[in-house]
């Protein structure tokens, strides 16, 4: 992990703060298409015959093997706010590790020290699948 626990708060909150203020920018736009699309993802998430904790989870190695940082961080959080332990998260990262191959590595070191960031600032996820 790198820094001090400044430089973990900045990073965490960094994160969340673009995300919202850039959710909003995009859906403020007349744009139809992507209102839906973050409306379908939205929904994706919420408890059905899987509960959140699995979707997240699901979704957490989808990002990590797609290597999409932001989405991991994003996932990191999900998974944290809905209950995952540290255990489990190792889990994931291992399927990840099976599933995309070597290519995931730098990936899983972001995962964790963002992971790390998080338990150590004291901070929580991004708002959930709210793209309003």
């Amino acid at each position: 992990m790198s820094g001090g626990n400044g430089d973990e708060a900045d990073r965490v909150a960094s994160f969340n703060a673009f995300r919202s203020r850039m959710n909003e920018r995009i859906l403020a736009e007349d744009n139809q298409v992507i209102r839906r699309f973050f409306s379908l993802d939205t929904q994706t998430y919420r408890a059905g015959a899987l509960d959140v904790k699995t979707k997240e989870l699901l979704g957490l190695v989808a990002s990590m093997v797609l290597r999409c940082d932001d989405c991991i961080a994003y996932h990191v959080g999900q998974c944290r706010e809905a209950g995952v332990n540290r255990e489990e998260f190792f889990e994931a990262f291992s399927v990840s590790l099976v599933v995309g191959g070597s290519i995931v590595i730098p990936h899983l070191r972001r995962a964790v020290d963002f992971l790390d960031r998080l338990e150590s600032a004291g901070h929580s996820a991004p708002p959930a699948h709210s793209h309003e």
